[in-house]
């Protein structure tokens, strides 16, 4: 019988969530919440087997999403609300220095 260690809390601290569940056109899709990572699969077990791979093989990080899920090509990962707003808002003219 093989005994191993559970991981480290930093190690768990830093593996990424995974989201798994279907898109409006039936695909299998997984993707991480921080929109970083992702996929269209053609079956649930191989939608699971990259969410473990890429989680470092941890079950309890991931997610099955009961209603739709798309996976989201954009250039920039997703932000949290918080930081969305902060970053949309009108910046503040910065003062230039003038040179005599």
């Amino acid at each position: 019988m093989r005994h191993t260690e559970p991981p480290s809390p930093s190690l768990c601290s830093q593996s990424p969530m995974f989201l798994i569940g279907r898109d409006s056109e039936g695909h299998w899709v997984v993707r991480d919440l921080q929109g970083l990572r992702g996929g269209l699969f053609v079956d649930r077990t191989k939608a699971l087997k990259f969410a473990l791979f890429e989680n470092g093989n941890r079950p309890q990080a991931v997610i099955m999403v009961p209603g739709i899920l798309e996976l989201g090509l954009s250039a920039e990962p997703r932000r949290p609300a918080k930081t969305a707003a902060r970053t949309s808002a009108t910046p503040q003219p910065s003062v230039a220095a003038v040179a005599a």
